[in-house]
């Protein structure tokens, strides 16, 4: 079984034990349903347990960048001087990610996040076009995305 869905289940049944599906407990239960997982380490393998904390870690950024994401169109929108700010552009990004779901997954975070829209992916997964409303300049665009998002990612799936 998934240990991520066991995670969830067993988050569930603490709830179910409490008696109450509120956010706390569902927390509550997971974390202490990671730990529970945690101690049977041995039979499970070590690698769900080095993913979580990452994937946390990815969520903590993500957050962060989407909220700036949204200041800087909301800003952009508002601003009386939009034609000037307003640089829309088709960036191709070459990618180091070896795993098809991990690029799938970064063309969607991209897209998620106002400002930005992946266009395409390459046939061989090498390289990603992505839209930008307000492009400084490739370089700056590419670098943003490989030492943020894909970073994280591939530490996410490569791990």
């Amino acid at each position: 079984m998934n240990l991520l869905l066991l995670n969830v289940l067993l988050a569930l049944a603490w709830a179910a034990l409490m008696g109450q599906f509120d956010l706390s407990n569902l927390i509550f239960g997971f974390v202490l349903g990671y730990f529970a997982l945690w101690l049977t380490a041995r039979h499970i393998g070590p690698n769900y347990f080095r993913k979580v904390p990452l994937a946390l870690l990815f969520l903590g950024f993500y957050l962060r960048e989407l909220v700036l994401a949204n200041l800087r169109v909301a800003r952009m929108i508002l601003s009386r001087d939009l034609k000037r700010l307003l640089r829309p552009a088709i960036v191709a990004v070459p990618l180091d990610l070896h795993n098809r779901s991990a690029v799938v997954f970064l063309a969607n975070m991209l897209t998620l996040t106002p400002g930005t829209l992946s266009v395409d992916v390459s046939n061989d997964l090498r390289t990603l076009f992505l839209h930008t409303l307000a492009l400084e300049s490739p370089e700056i665009t590419r670098r943003e995305i490989k030492e943020g998002y894909e970073r994280r990612i591939k530490e996410l799936f490569e791990s």
